[in-house]
């Protein structure tokens, strides 16, 4: 496995990207699932996808797993094309899936489903992983909690060892303390070289861990940020505490979006530059004011409208 550490401020070059898209697009009759979708995942960094139901992301994932074939545009991951089902196939060997729906044989305990994933692809890492997660080996799967099938699917996903694993809603079902477990295995797994490209809905998770996120809508990729750029070109979180009531005529710019002005109170998103909300805000009797940066799911809403809290 690599030991590169990712430079993230740089979109990466052909001949290093983990994953390339090169607008890549599936169409179903007159509905478009990915609509000329290009961008790069750099070897050593987690990259989340994000987007509502529908937007388009498993359809990426299926595409890149050589599961769908594209209409048009190609991807490359681990550097085979995924159009050549020979060399996707080779290059697959060396990549880990958690699947948000995950299809274990029911009846196998997970002794038996690990054993029989061990023969396709290997297993150096299992005892290492089965210490962490501790999914319950000699029952049958049909038994099994949502949590501790999602458990049992992380450690088939990274007992080979690979140096690209694509994760789909990895902490669903899991509780607070294994979430943060997997958390901190993620982050020591990027560290370490490993390539993590996953798609979650669960916006904090994305904003803690996240090296770099896409969000993609009707198909089409809406932005490609690290997260700090994303936080930042979203504006900041602004509370303004005043000595009096305001005209909200005068006191609001066109700066200031969400506006939300109760009592003496003023929370609002700035989006321009924090000397000029400071200018303006001389002007009137302030009492304390509060400036940060905003969650990620404030960000979202500006992609997506009001409406649109859940991603999938």
């Amino acid at each position: 496995m690599s030991s590169q550490t990712a430079a993230h401020e740089t979109e990466p070059t052909a001949d290093t990207a983990t994953i390339r898209l090169d607008g890549l697009t599936k169409q179903y009759g007159d509905v478009m699932a990915n609509d000329a979708v290009s961008f790069a995942v750099e070897p050593g960094e987690i990259f989340g996808y994000l987007g509502p139901n529908g937007a388009g992301k498993t359809t990426t994932i299926r595409l890149l797993l050589g599961l769908l074939k594209p209409t048009a545009g190609t991807a490359t991951v681990l550097g085979a094309d995924i159009r050549h089902r020979r060399a996707l196939t080779r290059a697959k060997a060396n990549v880990g899936y958690l699947p948000d729906t995950l299809g274990f044989e029911e009846r196998l305990t997970g002794r038996e489903v690990l054993e029989y994933f061990a023969r396709l692809r290997g297993d150096e890492r299992r005892d290492e992983l089965l210490e962490l997660f501790r999914p319950p080996l000699d029952k049958p799967v049909e038994t099994y909690s949502h949590g501790n099938r999602r458990m049992l699917g992380i450690v088939q996903a990274f007992m080979h060892d690979p140096d690209l694993v694509i994760m789909d809603e990895p902490t669903s079902g899991l509780d607070p303390l294994k979430q943060d477990r997997l958390h901190l295995f993620l982050e020591d797994e990027r560290d370490a070289g490993t390539t993590i490209f996953f798609s979650s809905h669960v916006l904090s998770e994305v904003q803690r861990i996240c090296d770099r996120v896409g969000i993609i809508r009707d198909g089409e990729l809406v932005a490609l940020e690290t997260i700090e750029e994303l936080l930042e070109r979203g504006g900041k979180d602004v509370r303004v505490q005043l000595a009096g009531p305001v005209d909200p005529d005068q006191f609001v710019t066109a700066e200031m979006i969400d506006v939300e002005l109760v009592d003496r109170t003023a929370r609002f998103t700035y989006t321009g530059e924090a000397i000029e909300l400071l200018e303006h805000l001389v002007q009137y009797d302030v009492t304390d004011i509060d400036i940060g940066d905003p969650q990620l799911d404030e960000v979202f809403k500006h992609y997506y409208g009001t409406d649109s809290q859940e991603t999938g």
